[in-house]
């Protein structure tokens, strides 16, 4: 079904400014694998509809966040990032694969169970797990890189890839999940017992957001939590936060977390080191997005490039699936 080398996919939905967790766990490992495989990162403005969003912020987070994919590294030239509403394709497949899916598994997706089932509840919160499988078998992904919260939608992605190939013939690829990195796990610094949330308010203390300014950077980790004794040892367990801190540096710095716990003394000098660490990381990519931003023909430009590709690839698999289960190739001349 296809010949091409290894393909990455993965999408991001704008409800909120981009983490500290994002960067680390998503943009980071992107950027680092362009040159390995073919990859396809977009922003996943339709996800965000299954609840309510006021128009105008929805269509600036939305160009916000490709804004931010681009400034962390990944060059349009070796990679496709585009906006998911550009690129039609991802609708119809998603009805394909709704003629695939039962009722029941979908009623099963945790997003579902916990969100669903109020009278106001948005039919598309119960049928947008067919769209994120869209979104990946769409460009025969190889790979799928996952948090531990989107995992479940990607095993519902294989099992329907498996339904459609065992009831039509050999059409679509049955990817495979890349588990998300230990930096994807980085939790809020006021709680450490939840991850960084990009859905969090926008004033959040505990969030650190990769636009954040250098300022707000270091109020935020000086005021994280960590505890009283003062002494800096790498036990997530008994010390989540001062723990919390030392995986972030310990990514940061490619080192071990508890080796970077033997070269600091006290919480001081590790709030000093980790805000240093973070806005070497987070600077430069703040002032690359807000040059974008500041050109939105430039990144109008960029995302319409990525969407002309994405078209071209995911046209082929669709009209590879529509013909696989029985739908007329072309239109009929009246």
């Amino acid at each position: 079904m296809k010949d091409h080398r290894g393909r990455d996919l993965s999408g991001i939905t704008p409800s909120g400014r981009l983490t500290l967790g994002n960067h680390l766990g998503a943009l980071r490992r992107f950027v680092e694998r362009q040159d390995e495989v073919e990859g396809y990162y977009f922003v996943s403005d339709l996800h965000a509809l299954t609840l309510p969003q006021d128009p105008a912020r929805l269509r600036e987070t939305t160009l916000s966040t490709a804004a931010t994919l681009i400034a962390a590294g990944l060059d349009p030239a070796r990679s496709t990032v585009f906006v998911q509403s550009q690129v039609p394709t991802h609708v119809e497949m998603s009805y394909l694969l709704e003629c695939t899916a039962y009722v029941g598994e979908l009623s099963r997706m945790i997003q579902f169970k916990e969100k669903g089932g109020r009278p106001r509840t948005r039919a598309s919160l119960f049928t947008y797990p067919c769209l994120m499988a869209a979104d990946i078998l769409l460009y025969d992904a190889d790979r799928v890189p996952v948090g531990g919260d989107q995992s479940q939608h990607v095993e519902l992605t294989r099992d329907l890839a498996i339904r459609f190939n065992a009831t039509y013939g050999d059409t679509l690829v049955v990817p495979q999940i890349a588990p998300a990195a230990l930096a994807a796990r980085v939790t809020d610094l006021q709680d450490p017992r939840i991850k960084m949330s990009k859905s969090a308010p926008d004033d959040a203390l505990g969030v650190v957001r990769v636009l954040d300014t250098p300022d707000a950077i270091a109020l935020k980790i000086r005021r994280a939590v960590t505890d009283s004794d003062n002494v800096v040892t790498y036990d997530p367990a008994a010390k989540p936060g001062v723990s919390n801190l030392l995986d972030i540096l310990a990514v940061l710095t490619r080192q071990d977390p508890q080796v970077v716990a033997d070269s600091l003394r006290d919480y001081g000098s590790l709030k000093r080191a980790v805000t240093a660490a973070v806005v070497a990381e987070l600077e430069p990519l703040r002032r690359r997005h807000d040059e974008l931003m500041g050109d939105r023909a430039q990144l109008a430009a960029l995302l319409a490039v990525g969407a002309d590709k994405a078209l071209r690839q995911s046209s082929a698999v669709l009209e590879r699936a529509k013909k696989a289960v029985g739908l007329t190739a072309a239109r009929l001349s009246r």
